[in-house]
């Protein structure tokens, strides 16, 4: 047989996936996951009516289109995940769990989701907000502020910074759109007074709350467990950074934003900023007790917390009896922008309340991790999660109370 009949056929793609489909062919132990994660995933049934691609190239093909639209609004659990829709079925095969840890294809996925950043900062993506149904009626209603009912009490023209008279709302490209501001915060999002008491860094649903949590443990098996040298990163600690073994026997709260959440991050403490760094890490790894899940993102926040991009802001409260817990802002598949702050830096003064940073696009998650010699009380629907019925703790509200004690 003439083995030029078996090389690849061009494909009409975006620059970076052209790189990233040469890297892959030019290096041989990428090419084996690629092809192997595909031929694994054509003997692995789905659970659900999810399409399924079927090549290396399909991924591509479909990945290529993505990153030159918005995502559309819809009511499924991928809303705002659409490349994670093309790859959940395969990085769910054993070959596609080490693709999507190893630390090149990382690299080559991030120049493709820059590359996507880079449309969604542009006015040319305003357009998806009207095409992708962001501005409609039912998403609007969603994004709202609602009573226990369900009912909207807060309309979103009223609640963010916009203009309903404007095109597009006034925002000047979808990235705007989706880091948008509340409109009167004071009013909106009041920051919980008293200096025992924590806030909420994010507009979150709690996740998981675990208290004496261990230096190092597996955190890929089910239940996953906080391993705080990985959640940390301590074996490249920066300059002034406490150490993991500093919070072995601490709690650790996690809590998850949706796509349709407001994405800023905020102090949960007024203090002074220790230190913070940013970790470069994978954009599409699930714990494997998760894969082939169609929510896998969602059911691995604590494995993702190890192994995701992420930041790492330490603040020192004023309050001596919380004393230095640590914000992680955690980017989860399509969130591969941890934007800190620029005033946000080592020695840096900072109020309760006040903006640390912002996700920029996705779904995303975030922890809170405090010493052991922190008491706290956290209020009951972090106490007592309901997944199966997960509420919101709005950003700058009570989190939890620092009880007699503590330190």
């Amino acid at each position: 047989m003439d083995k030029r009949a078996r090389a690849p056929r061009p494909l009409e793609l975006a620059e970076p996936l052209k790189r990233f489909r040469e890297f892959a062919y030019d290096n041989p132990e990428i090419y084996v996951f690629f092809m192997d994660m595909f031929e694994q995933l054509s003997h692995k049934p789905t659970s659900t009516g999810y399409p399924r691609v079927k090549s290396f190239d399909d991924m591509l093909q479909l990945i290529d289109k993505v990153i030159k639209t918005v995502p559309e609004y819809n009511r499924t659990g991928l809303v705002g995940f659409p490349i994670n829709g093309i790859l959940n079925w395969a990085m769910g095969t054993p070959a596609g769990f080490a693709a999507f840890l190893e630390k090149r294809v990382n690299e080559q996925f991030k120049t493709i989701l820059d590359s996507w950043a880079e449309y969604l900062e542009s006015a040319a993506s305003r357009d998806g907000l009207k095409t992708g149904k962001w501005l409609d009626e039912d998403a609007l209603k969603v994004m709202s502020d609602k009573d226990d009912t369900g009912k909207v009490v807060v309309e979103f023209k009223d609640l963010f910074t916009c203009d309903p008279t404007k095109p597009y709302y006034g925002f000047t490209s979808w990235n705007n759109f989706f880091t948008r501001d509340f409109q009167d915060p004071a009013e909106h999002r009041p920051i919980d007074a008293g200096d025992d008491v924590v806030v909420s860094a994010c507009e979150a649903s709690p996740y998981r709350l675990s208290r004496n949590v261990e230096l190092y443990r597996n955190f890929s098996v089910k239940g996953q467990p906080y391993s705080l040298a990985h959640l940390l990163d301590t074996a490249h600690k920066g300059n002034g950074e406490p150490g993991a073994s500093d919070f072995v026997g601490g709690t650790v709260y996690q809590g998850f934003l949706q796509a349709l959440n407001y994405h800023q991050w905020h102090s949960p403490v007024k203090g002074k900023i220790v230190a913070c760094r940013k970790i470069p890490g994978s954009y599409y790894s699930a714990a494997p007790s998760a894969l082939c899940d169609p929510a896998a993102p969602d059911i691995s926040q604590g494995y993702i917390a190890h192994v995701a991009t992420r930041v790492l802001i330490y603040i020192k409260a004023e309050n001596e009896k919380i004393g230095t817990l640590c914000f992680v802002a955690i980017g989860m598949a399509e969130v591969s922008s941890c934007v800190i702050n620029e005033e946000i830096k080592p020695n840096a003064p900072v109020e309760k309340g006040q903006k640390l940073g912002e996700f920029r696009y996705g779904g995303s998650s975030h922890c809170l991790v405090f010493n052991p010699e922190v008491k706290l009380k956290f209020i009951d629907n972090v106490e007592k999660i309901d997944r199966d019925a997960p509420t919101t703790v709005r950003v700058n509200a009570k989190l939890a109370t620092v009880q007699a004690g503590s330190n």
